[in-house]
Parts: structure tokens; sequence; C-alpha cells
């Protein structure tokens, strides 16, 4: 029997850390859920140092005296206090929740129990690991519902935690008005030598999964063709691959790229590549395909759940493949997958879960 009349509290750790996909997840849904929530149902509840916190009409934002500095003392102490303190139920859209009080509590893949070996480089790294499974394992067995974002992710969690699947609602991810981002071509005067259509882009966290490796491996046998690699490196996840770039002249890696720089290179390039071994959804093939972009992403995981038949693959362990021969694929238009993946579908998902507990 669900408790009504709870008000939900958003972890609102997202506004204090660099943004990478879960981040942005938090940070967008919550503007969306602000257009669906009635007033007085829902808080934003932030850290002292919170940046850049939205203009909300309908959700709260409560600020507490506390700072998130040092993982994860700011959601189990201060957040935590102010759930069981408030009686609130809590809302955590990135892989954590309040030990001791989950409430509705996202886990978008479980990768750190997957693939422990990808976290061995250093004791940080053992650390997170074994921080992500303990959050695993709890939100598996107290949580009073879990979200996920693809069929995919939801079995795997079922599965290795054996629990109920009724228990976990998916909620796919959705992509913003991409639309709306001014593409940014001055990047092309950093990068001189790119000619549009002769050149891959891959973008996205460079983290072990990402599968910088494939990049690396292809360029190596196909000198001609050239890759443009944007992404920030994780401070705790750092792939070795990372230190071989440097002996390639076909691969630049570009770094970190605003918004507009991103589409600019999506609507220029050959092709946007994604050869991840591990996604629990993945969305910068989506933004690649609503800038125009053919996309080569890996036959992995969640992919082909997401991607389906608008999308050319390939083997996320075999970097010998002829590119011109994965672009003949037939593939058809992205326009129904454009229309199913947005922002607004996946809050009106996620709302539908909330209303339970209201």
């Amino acid at each position: 029997m669900k408790k009504k009349n709870r008000i939900i509290a958003i972890n609102g750790e997202s506004w204090c850390r660099t943004v990478t996909g879960i981040e942005r997840v938090a940070i967008e849904t919550t503007k969306e859920l602000d257009r669906l929530a009635e007033s007085g149902k829902i808080e934003l509840v932030v850290p002292k140092n919170a940046q850049n916190l939205p203009e909300l009409k309908n959700i709260k934002i409560v600020r507490l005296e506390a700072e998130a500095s040092f993982f994860p003392k700011w959601t189990q102490v201060h957040f935590q206090k102010y759930v069981i303190k408030n009686r609130r139920l809590s809302l955590d859209f990135s892989n954590t929740c309040p030990f001791f009080s989950p409430g509705i509590e996202y886990i978008h893949d479980i990768f750190a129990k997957l693939y422990p070996s990808d976290y061995s480089a250093n004791p940080r790294d053992r650390l997170i690991q074994l921080y992500s499974n303990l959050m695993y394992r709890r939100i598996a067995r107290k949580a009073k519902k879990i979200i996920t974002v693809s069929e995919y992710s939801k079995k795997t969690i079922a599965d290795t935690y054996k629990i109920n699947p009724d228990r976990i609602k998916v909620v796919y991810a959705g992509m913003g008005n991409y639309s709306a981002i001014e593409p940014d071509y001055s990047v092309f005067s950093q990068f001189l030598e790119l000619e549009e259509k002769k050149f891959y882009f891959s973008l996205g966290s460079l983290s072990t999964r990402k599968n910088l490796k494939w990049i690396i491996e292809h360029a190596a046998l196909y000198p001609d063709e050239k890759f443009v690699v944007s992404g920030k490196s994780l401070e705790s996840i750092v792939p070795e691959e990372l230190k071989k770039t440097g002996s390639l002249k076909n691969i630049i890696m570009a770094g970190y790229l605003s918004d507009g720089q991103v589409k600019a290179m999506l609507s220029k390039c050959r092709a946007f590549i994604f050869p991840s071994y591990f996604e629990g959804f993945g969305i910068p093939p989506l933004e690649a395909l609503s800038c125009g972009a053919k996309i080569i992403i890996s036959d992995a995981a969640s992919l082909p759940e997401i991607y389906g038949k608008c999308a050319c693959y390939i083997s996320p362990d075999k970097p010998d493949v002829n590119l011109d021969e994965v672009l003949a694929q037939p593939v058809e238009s992205p326009e129904k997958l454009l229309e199913k993946f947005t922002l607004h579908n996946s809050a009106v998902r996620l709302y539908d879960v909330l209303k339970e507990y209201f």
C-alpha cells in the first residue's frame, strides 16, 4: 500500500557537478517536470554551492546551508537528513539514494557491477565501484520504485538482483529542444584540416565504456580516415587508450566543445560514431540524428533497442571494418524515433510515477 500525500524531494546535487549525461538528464527533466507539476507537490533540494539554478514555477527550490563537496557526503548526510526530518520521498537521478530512506530512484545502468575491471586502475576508482555497487543493491532491495531508461537495463537489474521486474519502471531518456541550439561553425577555425563530410565525429565522456580503444585501433588500420573525438576525461576513470592518441595523426582530440560547436560538427561530419560497449540508453546518437547526421553505433547493450533500423551497426570489439560498407547499410528515417524520445515524453512518464505518491 503506497503512502499518499508525500512531498517529493529531488536530490539537487547535479547542479554542483560536471554536466555529463546523467546530470543533463536530471537538470533538463526537472525543468520539464516543473511544467507538469502541481504546485506544492515537488521540491528541488540543492546544496549551498549549487549553480545555474533554473527559474521554476511549480517546484519549490530549497537551498540547504551544507555544500556538496566530498562525494558522497551530500546525499548520505545532508540530503538524507532533510528527507527524514521533513518526511519527504526522495527522487534521485544519479544511481544513488539516501541509504536509510530510499524513495523513487533512478538506476540508469549497473555498469560498475557488470564491468568491475574497468574500475581497477587506482584506489579511487575501486572506491567508486564499491560505492556504486552498494547503491545499486540498496535501491534494488529497498526503493519504493526503481526508474531505468531502457528495457535492456530493466532486465539486467531484475536478473542481477533477482527482484520482481514490476518494481522497475522504464522511463526512456529524451532529447530536449536541440533545434534551438545555434551551430557554432567558428569551431572549424581551430581545425583547418577538416573537410566537410570527410571526417567522423565522436562525442561522450572519455570513460572506458565509450570505447575510445575501437576508434584508435580502427584509425591505425585506416590512416586515410579522420576522426574528431570530443569529450572531457572523467577524473575517476580515464581510459588507458587516451595516452595513445598522440601517436596517430588522423585522430583529433578536440576536448570539451560547447553545444553549438558540437552541433556544427554533427552537421558537417560524414557520420557520427559511437562504439560504446555498454549504454543504458545513449542520447548522443539521438542528437546526431536530429542534425541530419548518419550514425554508426555499437550493436551492444541497449543501443539496438533504442535505435532499431535507424542506425548502422558495428561490433564494439571488431575495429577492422570497412566504414564505407557499414554506411551502405539501409536505414530508416529517424522521424518517428525523434518524436518518441523527447524530453517532454520522458517527463510525462516520470510524472505518472510520481503522481502515485501524491
